[in-house]
């Protein structure tokens, strides 16, 4: 009974903007920690206006990178925020490659640190070369964020691709921003019948997030939108969204992949 639930990973990729995804992250490890989970985000972004930077960690918060090239101490590598989860992030200059020297110190580093946290949520980026930052990542959940539009839904069909040839078939989950429950079931059907048709992979539904500017207003004031507006839409809406990541499942691996072909949203 005092066992410490097996630490999940969600990767999260995007085909919107930077704003939208920073405020779905906050937002979701926010809810996620209002509900008592131990909560890590972990930044794989290097651009200045990242997730960090818009929630007031600048660069006195050490690098994952610069831990494992031991300039920085580990210690000084995450920050607890207010709002009640952790926080992280990889690089600082450009996302790190598998070929990176300190590739196997940064994948030791990252794996130490998700073992210490119930649920960890990365803002995923891709490497020059296409690859993850660390290998664990592959073993985790990944999540797609897109919106109702063509453009966007084009762009997330061809994310999908990129994902599905690099790391090869496997279930992938999907939130669709700005839309109703029912605009994203309509989005979620058309991508997973021609992931299916097409790609060969599996795209689960996770749920939508709906517009409403609460979340920019309550981002503006580097805030969750919960903590600013409890009562708003899209608050309700991340409280539900949270609950599908931490609904139990009976055949799950180290860090959040099913080992029975199942996965999130079946």
């Amino acid at each position: 009974m005092l066992e410490r639930p097996v630490p999940r990973l969600f990767t999260f990729f995007s085909v919107l903007a930077e704003e939208d995804k920073s405020a779905m992250l906050i937002n979701l490890a926010a809810s996620l920690a209002q509900a008592k989970h131990s909560v890590l985000v972990i930044d794989g972004d290097v651009a200045t206006t990242g997730l960090l930077t818009r929630i007031g960690l600048r660069h006195d918060v050490a690098t994952l990178q610069e831990v494992a090239r031991m300039e920085r101490a580990p210690r000084e590598a995450t920050r607890m925020l207010p709002e009640g989860f952790s926080m992280a992030r990889i690089a600082r200059r450009s996302v790190p490659s598998a070929s990176d020297p300190q590739a196997g110190q940064l994948a030791e580093i990252f794996d130490s640190l998700i073992e210490q946290a119930e649920i960890t949520l990365v803002n995923g980026v891709l490497s020059a070369d296409q690859s993850l930052p660390v290998p664990t990542m592959e073993m985790g959940e990944i999540v797609i964020q897109v919106s109702t539009t063509a453009s966007s839904i084009k762009a997330a069909y061809v994310l999908l691709k990129s994902l599905s040839d690099r790391i090869g078939r496997r279930p992938f989950s999907l939130i669709v921003n700005d839309a109703t429950e029912a605009e994203a079931r309509t989005v979620y059907a058309n991508m997973a019948q021609a992931a299916s048709r097409y790609l060969a992979a599996q795209l689960n539904y996770l749920g939508a997030i709906p517009a409403d500017d609460h979340i920019r207003r309550a981002t503006g004031q580097g805030r969750a939108v919960m903590d600013v507006f409890p009562f708003a839409t899209a608050a309700l809406a991340f409280q539900r969204l949270s609950k599908k990541f931490t609904a139990a499942e009976s055949a799950r691996s180290t860090y959040g992949m099913a080992t029975d072909g199942a996965s999130l949203g079946v």
